[in-house]
C-alpha cells in the first residue's frame, strides 16, 4: 500500500494534497495517515503544511535511493554478481 501511496504522490505535477490521497484508497485517514507517515520518516516524500491541509511531495533524494536500490537488486546485476 506504501508503494501504490507513494507511486501516486510521485506522478503528480505538484504536491497532492492528503485529502485526495485518502479519497483514492480503500482506507481509512487514520490509516493513510500512518502510511505517510512513514514514506515521511524513509525521506521519500516531503510535507508542506496550509493550515489544517497537508500537502505531499516525492522527495527527491528518496527518488534517488530508489532508484539505486532498483539498480541494485535488478536481476541482471545479481546474475553478472555471481
Amino acid at each position: 500500500m506504501r508503494l501504490e501511496i507513494y507511486r501516486l504522490i510521485a506522478a503528480q505535477d505538484g504536491p497532492l494534497c492528503v485529502c485526495d490521497v485518502v479519497e483514492r484508497f480503500p482506507l481509512q485517514q487514520p490509516t493513510i495517515s500512518h502510511h505517510l507517515k512513514v514514506l515521511r520518516e524513509a525521506e521519500l516524500v516531503t510535507v508542506t503544511r496550509d493550515g489544517k491541509w497537508a500537502y505531499y511531495s516525492p522527495n527527491p533524494k528518496g527518488l534517488t535511493l530508489l532508484q539505486e536500490a532498483a539498480v541494485r537488486l535488478s536481476p541482471e546485476r545479481r546474475v553478472a554478481a555471481r
